[in-house]
Protein backbone atom coordinates (compact mmCIF):
# COMPACT_ATOMS: atom_id res chain seq x y z
CA UNK A 1 0.00 0.00 0.00
CA UNK A 2 1.47 3.58 -0.99
CA UNK A 3 2.55 6.02 1.90
CA UNK A 4 3.19 9.35 2.06
CA UNK A 5 5.30 10.73 4.45
CA UNK A 6 3.40 14.42 5.96
CA UNK A 7 5.64 14.92 8.66
CA UNK A 8 9.33 14.28 8.87
CA UNK A 9 11.09 13.92 12.81
CA UNK A 10 12.08 17.71 12.39
CA UNK A 11 8.33 18.72 11.27
CA UNK A 12 7.05 17.02 14.36
CA UNK A 13 9.86 18.71 17.12
CA UNK A 14 8.60 21.89 15.93
CA UNK A 15 5.08 21.08 16.11
CA UNK A 16 5.26 19.83 19.84
CA UNK A 17 7.25 22.88 20.64
CA UNK A 18 4.65 25.25 19.23
CA UNK A 19 1.98 22.91 20.90
CA UNK A 20 3.98 23.34 23.90
CA UNK A 21 4.51 27.28 23.87
CA UNK A 22 0.41 27.58 23.18
CA UNK A 23 -0.27 25.48 26.37
CA UNK A 24 1.68 27.47 28.61
CA UNK A 25 0.18 30.63 27.25
CA UNK A 26 -3.31 29.38 28.04
CA UNK A 27 -2.69 28.19 31.34
CA UNK A 28 -0.53 31.47 32.15
CA UNK A 29 2.60 28.60 33.15
CA UNK A 30 1.97 25.17 34.20
CA UNK A 31 0.94 25.74 38.01
CA UNK A 32 -0.98 22.72 38.92
CA UNK A 33 -1.27 21.93 35.56
CA UNK A 34 -1.63 18.09 34.49
CA UNK A 35 -0.45 16.17 30.72
CA UNK A 36 -2.85 13.42 30.67
CA UNK A 37 -1.54 11.03 27.48
CA UNK A 38 -3.32 8.31 26.24
CA UNK A 39 -2.29 5.02 25.64
CA UNK A 40 -0.27 4.89 23.33
CA UNK A 41 1.13 7.39 21.44
CA UNK A 42 -0.31 10.24 23.58
CA UNK A 43 1.90 9.19 26.56
CA UNK A 44 5.14 10.05 24.68
CA UNK A 45 3.70 12.90 22.80
CA UNK A 46 2.44 14.41 27.26
CA UNK A 47 6.31 13.37 27.82
CA UNK A 48 8.10 15.53 25.40
CA UNK A 49 5.68 17.99 25.58
CA UNK A 50 6.33 17.81 29.54
CA UNK A 51 10.31 18.36 28.77
CA UNK A 52 9.66 21.37 26.41
CA UNK A 53 7.80 23.31 28.56
CA UNK A 54 10.38 22.35 31.50
CA UNK A 55 13.43 24.19 29.10
CA UNK A 56 11.15 27.45 29.15
CA UNK A 57 9.34 27.61 32.41
CA UNK A 58 11.92 25.61 34.76
CA UNK A 59 9.31 23.80 36.67
CA UNK A 60 7.99 20.42 35.04
CA UNK A 61 4.14 19.90 35.06
CA UNK A 62 3.33 16.11 36.12
CA UNK A 63 3.12 13.90 34.00
CA UNK A 64 0.02 10.85 33.06
CA UNK A 65 -1.07 8.05 31.12
CA UNK A 66 -4.60 7.11 30.66
CA UNK A 67 -5.78 4.10 29.65
CA UNK A 68 -9.29 4.40 28.30
CA UNK A 69 -9.96 0.81 26.81
CA UNK A 70 -13.02 -0.36 29.13
CA UNK A 71 -14.81 3.06 28.39
CA UNK A 72 -14.66 2.80 24.56
CA UNK A 73 -17.97 1.76 23.19
CA UNK A 74 -16.77 -0.34 20.43
CA UNK A 75 -15.27 -2.85 22.87
CA UNK A 76 -16.33 -6.56 21.45
CA UNK A 77 -16.47 -9.61 23.63
CA UNK A 78 -13.81 -11.31 22.20
CA UNK A 79 -11.81 -10.78 24.97
CA UNK A 80 -9.03 -9.31 22.59
CA UNK A 81 -8.57 -5.85 23.97
CA UNK A 82 -5.72 -5.79 26.15
CA UNK A 83 -6.33 -3.25 29.33
CA UNK A 84 -2.44 -1.41 29.64
CA UNK A 85 -2.27 0.67 33.42
CA UNK A 86 -3.53 4.05 34.24
CA UNK A 87 -1.25 6.03 35.73
CA UNK A 88 -1.84 9.64 37.08
CA UNK A 89 0.40 10.85 39.29
CA UNK A 90 -1.46 12.93 41.64
CA UNK A 91 -5.23 14.28 42.80
CA UNK A 92 -6.65 15.90 39.35
CA UNK A 93 -9.68 17.83 41.51
CA UNK A 94 -10.05 21.35 40.58
CA UNK A 95 -6.45 20.82 38.14
CA UNK A 96 -6.32 21.70 34.45
CA UNK A 97 -5.66 18.67 32.37
CA UNK A 98 -4.51 18.60 29.26
CA UNK A 99 -5.66 15.27 27.43
CA UNK A 100 -2.42 14.52 24.82
CA UNK A 101 -3.05 12.02 22.03
CA UNK A 102 -1.44 11.51 18.27
CA UNK A 103 -4.07 11.83 15.84
CA UNK A 104 -8.08 12.96 16.08
CA UNK A 105 -10.41 11.27 13.70
CA UNK A 106 -14.20 10.23 14.78
CA UNK A 107 -14.32 11.73 18.65
CA UNK A 108 -14.78 8.49 20.15
CA UNK A 109 -11.71 7.84 21.49
CA UNK A 110 -11.63 11.41 23.55
CA UNK A 111 -15.13 10.73 24.53
CA UNK A 112 -14.27 7.29 25.94
CA UNK A 113 -10.95 8.93 27.39
CA UNK A 114 -12.91 12.24 29.54
CA UNK A 115 -15.34 9.32 30.80
CA UNK A 116 -12.36 7.53 32.30
CA UNK A 117 -10.20 10.55 33.74
CA UNK A 118 -14.10 11.80 35.51
CA UNK A 119 -14.32 8.54 37.27
CA UNK A 120 -11.08 9.38 38.35
CA UNK A 121 -11.89 13.03 39.68
CA UNK A 122 -13.08 16.34 38.91
CA UNK A 123 -10.75 18.39 36.68
CA UNK A 124 -10.87 22.39 36.88
CA UNK A 125 -10.92 21.85 33.38
CA UNK A 126 -10.23 19.40 30.14
CA UNK A 127 -8.23 20.27 27.30
CA UNK A 128 -7.05 18.32 24.36
CA UNK A 129 -3.85 18.74 22.64
CA UNK A 130 -3.62 16.81 18.85
CA UNK A 131 -0.40 15.93 16.91
CA UNK A 132 -2.57 15.45 13.94
CA UNK A 133 -6.74 16.40 13.19
CA UNK A 134 -7.64 14.39 10.16
CA UNK A 135 -11.01 15.40 10.46
CA UNK A 136 -14.59 13.10 9.81
CA UNK A 137 -15.81 13.67 13.29
CA UNK A 138 -18.76 11.93 14.34
CA UNK A 139 -18.49 13.49 17.94
CA UNK A 140 -18.70 17.22 18.98
CA UNK A 141 -15.10 16.78 19.94
CA UNK A 142 -12.56 19.29 19.10
CA UNK A 143 -9.20 19.83 19.69
CA UNK A 144 -7.62 23.11 21.95
CA UNK A 145 -4.16 22.83 20.51
CA UNK A 146 -3.91 21.30 16.82
CA UNK A 147 -0.29 20.30 15.50
CA UNK A 148 -1.20 19.66 11.99
CA UNK A 149 -4.61 19.51 10.26
CA UNK A 150 -4.56 16.81 7.40
CA UNK A 151 -7.90 16.39 5.58
CA UNK A 152 -7.81 12.72 4.53
CA UNK A 153 -10.52 10.22 2.60
CA UNK A 154 -12.15 7.48 5.32
CA UNK A 155 -10.57 5.26 3.40
CA UNK A 156 -6.77 6.63 4.05
CA UNK A 157 -4.68 5.78 7.21
CA UNK A 158 -2.81 8.27 9.32
CA UNK A 159 0.63 6.69 10.71
CA UNK A 160 2.11 8.47 13.81
CA UNK A 161 5.14 6.74 14.11
CA UNK A 162 7.31 7.73 16.94
CA UNK A 163 10.97 7.08 18.22
CA UNK A 164 9.64 5.61 21.62
CA UNK A 165 7.54 3.17 20.20
CA UNK A 166 8.39 2.99 16.49
CA UNK A 167 12.35 3.78 16.16
CA UNK A 168 11.63 6.77 14.34
CA UNK A 169 9.43 9.91 14.35
CA UNK A 170 7.50 10.43 11.11
CA UNK A 171 3.64 10.47 9.93
CA UNK A 172 2.27 9.05 6.85
CA UNK A 173 -0.76 8.89 5.27
CA UNK A 174 -1.12 5.23 3.65
CA UNK A 175 -3.59 4.36 1.00
CA UNK A 176 -6.09 1.41 1.63
CA UNK A 177 -7.98 0.32 -1.20
CA UNK A 178 -11.26 1.93 -1.43
CA UNK A 179 -14.09 -0.56 -1.28
CA UNK A 180 -16.45 1.60 -2.44
CA UNK A 181 -14.47 2.29 -5.79
CA UNK A 182 -13.85 -0.97 -6.17
CA UNK A 183 -17.01 -2.70 -5.34
CA UNK A 184 -18.81 -0.17 -7.85
CA UNK A 185 -19.81 -1.27 -11.04
CA UNK A 186 -19.29 0.99 -14.23
CA UNK A 187 -22.97 2.25 -15.24
CA UNK A 188 -24.43 1.64 -11.76
CA UNK A 189 -25.49 3.74 -8.91
CA UNK A 190 -24.23 3.03 -5.44
CA UNK A 191 -26.18 2.09 -2.77
CA UNK A 192 -26.23 3.83 0.34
Amino acid sequence: MPEKIVMTAEDIRRTLTRIAHEIIERNKGTGDLILVGLRTRGVPIAKRLADIIEQYEKSKPNIGALDFSLYRDDLNGNGKNQVQRTDIPSDINNKPIVLVDDVLHTGRSIRAAMDALIDLGRPRSIQLAILIDRGHREMPIRADYVGKNIPSARHENIQVRLAETDGRDEVAIISQPDNNAVNAQPGKAEAR
